[in-house]
């Protein structure tokens, strides 16, 4: 159990960075965090060495993401009167603040859904591209291309036909 405990102390970081990449819900990518630890300790006899841990692990956090969204698509919608109001700084301050921000983050998400993982895992998980590409199932070179053909696209205002 100690060997898990060291797993935990090197890896929770990529993985919940991973993962709040994807959900960008601090709370949800801790509570999704914890849950992949407990899986990868429930199957880590099935663990064979043939990629990084941590590419494993994200491997286990994404089939988590998907399948939480897979369970909040047959739930009922939140609708926006329901949600709480936070205190914070003033709309305008906001605004000026995130207006960039937001509209990179619209972008990243409009690319096509593999350029769109690769951005995610590259810049806001931190992934090599080796890594990225063990996570997608593909080449270290596709990770690379991928990402660089979603920059240009991104530089572009997203405007692109190639994915």
């Amino acid at each position: 159990m100690e060997d898990m405990q060291k797993v935990y102390q090197q890896h929770a970081q990529t993985v919940y960075k991973f993962l709040l990449a994807q959900c960008r819900d601090p709370g949800l990518a801790e509570e999704l965090t914890q849950e992949t630890f407990y899986q990868a300790v429930k199957s880590v006899d099935r663990f064979d060495g043939s990629c990084k841990v941590s590419v494993w692990l994200c491997q286990i956090a994404k089939h988590l993401w998907f399948q939480h969204l897979r369970k909040q698509k047959r739930e009922a919608p939140v609708l926006p009167e329901d949600l709480p109001e936070s205190p914070g700084p003033s709309a305008e301050e906001s605004v000026l603040e995130q207006e960039g921000r937001m509209d990179l983050l619209k972008l990243v998400h409009n690319l096509p859904e593999s350029q769109r993982e690769v951005v995610y895992l590259r810049a806001f998980g931190g992934l090599s591209f080796r890594e990225i590409g063990d996570v997608c199932g593909r080449t270290e070179t596709w990770a690379r291309v991928t990402f660089y053909r979603s920059k240009e696209k991104l530089k572009n205002g997203g405007a692109s036909d190639e994915e």
